[in-house]
């Protein structure tokens, strides 16, 4: 891809950022499901119209290549909801301070996911073979979602957490959107900056989203090798994984198949990519699996009820 593309995208996604943060959300206040649906809606308009130029500018099966991908990755990025909605209630972060720390959140993944897939994309090109061992990995993590017993968070056996309190100072009362904060050492004392606890939820729901990328970055190679439809197809998943947050936040709880839907898709891609050489899955068959089973699970969630836990006499 010529490297204006990827010069004018990047500069497209932090303008859009600048647009968000610096006139729309100057302000913390709570996010309504009637706000969060109609970014939403922006955020998936954009991802279409983008689709649109790519089947202008490359054809039909690139189009389709980065449709796939970005429902494969905006699938997957539903589980991390799952967990961001616990990291929120176990700090207990004010509701009009979610957005602050999802924004910069989001933008540090995608610095993250362009590394990840940067050297995805070496790899895969120096070492072919490489595909096959991201293919078995997609299999096994799809048999072990369908089969997990659900997302947990433990913020104190989280390494990185303990290593920001070993080494930053935090204070244990939240100041505004604040980061970090100057406190005076002693009354009139010279002031040290400290970290507040929203500074460690930032930092929890980064290494989170790393454990995450691990999945669905070898997830969207099994859809396509263009490095440029792997990332913009994340990075549009991503802008939108905020807003679909505050759209799903109360209601996510009813979705308890869906975690068999994301397992499946896993496997298929897996497979797809197992079989990349030998029978290669057409890229319509796999957008039109890919979209019935997402779709299934939602509806099957919402027509069977969940089963109760049993309770211990």
């Amino acid at each position: 891809m010529p490297l204006s593309w990827w010069i004018g995208f990047n500069a497209l996604v932090l303008f859009l950022l600048a647009l968000d943060l610096g006139i729309f959300n100057r302000k913390a206040h709570t996010v309504s499901v009637r706000e969060a649906l109609g970014w939403s809606a922006l955020w998936v308009s954009l991802a279409i119209a983008f689709g649109i130029w790519v089947g202008q500018a490359l054809g039909r099966q690139a189009m389709l290549e980065f449709y796939a991908g970005y429902l494969v990755e905006q699938a997957l990025s539903v589980d991390n909801l799952f967990v961001f909605i616990l990291i929120f209630g176990y700090f207990r972060i004010p509701p009009e301070l979610q957005h602050r720390v999802l924004f910069w959140g989001i933008l540090g993944a995608l610095l993250m996911r362009g590394a990840m897939i940067g050297a995805g994309a070496v790899l895969i090109a120096r070492f072919h073979w490489i595909i096959y061992v991201f293919g078995v990995f997609l299999v096994y993590t799809g048999f072990k979602m369908a089969f997990s017993g659900g997302s947990h968070v433990e913020p104190e056996q989280n390494p990185v957490i303990r290593l920001v309190r070993r080494f930053v100072p935090l204070t244990t009362r939240f100041h505004g959107e604040h980061f970090f904060i100057r406190e005076p050492l002693s009354p009139g004392g010279v002031a040290r900056l400290v970290a507040t606890p929203l500074f460690v939820v930032l930092v929890l729901v980064e290494t989170t989203d790393v454990v995450f990328a691990v999945d669905s970055i070898p997830a969207i190679f099994g859809v396509t090798r263009n490095p440029f439809l792997v990332y913009t197809s994340n990075v549009f998943a991503i802008l939108g994984l905020r807003s679909l947050y505050f759209v799903l936040a109360n209601i996510i709880g009813k979705f308890h198949l869906l975690k068999y839907g994301l397992s499946v898709v896993l496997a298929f891609v897996g497979v797809k990519m197992l079989l990349s050489e030998i029978r290669p899955i057409p890229i319509g068959i796999s957008l039109g699996v890919v979209a019935a089973v997402l779709i299934g699970s939602v509806l099957l969630s919402l027509v069977i009820p969940p089963k109760e836990e049993s309770t211990p006499a």
